[in-house]
């Protein structure tokens, strides 16, 4: 199981012993208002993870916890997984942090190496994302990451706003942030 890092995060696959930390997150209604629309349980949290054991095991990826370097707390958690959860489909990436995480950039941060590992190490073609299309943080994290919006369609038994980008897209982004002047000029902190 392959563990990523940023400048502030590590991220390492889910696991039971991630259980406690997962759930405090998880147990926030504002953290999970577009997720679910109501705080996990123990249960939930756990069953969560078991779902996600699976997958790690099956496909060689899923969610990863995000541990904040500095702390060593658990402030998210994000994942590289098949839209719909069906190997048919494009890759998908998503997110969720600790409320009182937000605003600090650690979406964006976390997004941009979960990409690099999708495109890079998976060789993924595509990579989709959704959210509850009132979610604007989910979606300013999605195009602050390159993607673009595609529109309302149905997933995960909800109607959600889809982004996407092409592994090309991805390529290029990565150039033009390597050279140009807006790497360095934009330096306004991204939200959840």
């Amino acid at each position: 199981m392959t563990s990523l890092t940023t400048a502030r995060l590590r991220l390492e696959p889910m696991t039971d012993a991630h259980l406690h930390g997962l759930f405090e997150m998880n147990r926030d209604l504002d953290v999970m208002r577009y997720i679910t629309g109501k705080p996990d349980t123990l249960e939930d949290t756990q069953a969560m993870i078991d779902r996600v054991k699976a997958r790690w095991a099956e496909w060689g990826y899923s969610w990863w916890t995000f541990f904040e370097i500095e702390t060593g707390e658990i402030i998210g958690a994000g994942c590289i997984q098949h839209l719909g959860r069906d190997a048919a489909n494009p890759h998908e990436i998503g997110w969720r942090l600790r409320r009182d995480r937000w605003n600090r950039g650690y979406g964006s941060e976390a997004a941009r190496r979960m990409a690099a590992f999708a495109f890079d190490d998976l060789r993924a073609p595509q990579l989709v994302a959704v959210c509850d299309p009132a979610n604007e943080a989910s979606s300013h994290v999605m195009t602050k990451l390159g993607m673009r919006y595609r529109g309302v369609e149905r997933w995960y038994d909800n109607d959600v706003a889809v982004y996407g980008m092409t592994a090309a897209e991805w390529r290029a982004a990565q150039a033009a942030a390597r050279t140009g002047p807006a790497n360095s000029a934009d330096q306004s902190p991204p939200t959840k």
